[in-house]
C-alpha cells in the first residue's frame, strides 16, 4: 500500500486494482492455514479503495459522467462491503470462507472490468470531463495514507453499505 510519487486519481485507482489481483491470486495458491492473513489484507485494501472512490473520485464525478454507472458502481461497492464484513468476522475455520473470498475476487474481477476495461469505462468517461484528475490523486493519496495509518493502528471500521440495508 505503499505510496509511489505522483498519480492522478485513475493511476491511483487502477494500481489499487493491480494490487487487489495480485492478492486475490496469492490467496488461490496459499497453503490451508496461510489463507486468512490474505484474505483479511484483501478485505483491508478493499476497504480503503472503496472509501477513495465513495469519499472523494465518485462525488467529483456526479453530473459530470453517467451518473448510472456511479449509481451501479456504488451498488457493486455495497455487495462486497456485505461480503468484506463477512470474511472479516469470521475465520478461515468459518463455513463457506473460501466461497466468500472467491465470490468477491468475482465481483471485483466484474466492478474492475466496469471502470477500466470496457468500451466507454467509467475511467475513459473521467477522462473527458474537465475534473482536474491530478489534483483528485493528491487528495486521494493523502486520504489513502490516512486510512492506512487507521487501519494500522486502530483498525477501520466495518465497511457500511450506502445503497442497501445491511442484513
Amino acid at each position: 500500500m505503499a505510496e509511489q510519487g505522483k498519480q492522478n486519481a485513475i493511476q491511483l485507482l487502477t494500481e489499487d486494482h493491480r494490487r487487489v489481483e495480485e492478492l486475490f491470486e496469492q490467496f488461490e495458491k496459499a497453503d490451508e492455514g496461510k489463507k486468512e492473513p490474505i484474505a483479511r489484507t484483501i478485505c483491508t485494501e478493499l476497504k480503503i479503495h472503496a472509501m477513495l472512490e465513495e469519499e472523494i473520485f465518485y462525488p467529483a464525478l456526479r453530473g459530470k459522467i453517467d451518473d448510472d454507472d456511479l449509481d451501479e458502481a456504488l451498488v457493486e461497492h455495497d455487495g462486497a462491503k456485505m461480503l468484506i464484513n463477512d470474511i472479516e468476522a469470521g475465520d478461515e475455520a468459518s463455513d463457506f470462507f473460501e466461497a466468500k473470498v472467491k465470490v468477491l475476487q468475482e465481483q471485483i474481477e466484474h466492478h474492475v472490468k466496469e471502470e477500466e476495461r470496457e468500451s466507454d469505462n467509467l475511467f475513459s468517461q473521467a477522462r473527458k470531463t474537465d475534473v482536474d484528475l491530478d489534483a483528485l490523486g493528491e487528495q486521494m493519496a493523502a486520504r489513502k495514507t490516512e486510512l492506512i495509518q487507521l487501519a494500522e493502528t486502530d483498525g477501520l471500521p466495518p465497511a457500511m453499505p450506502t445503497t442497501m440495508e445491511a442484513m
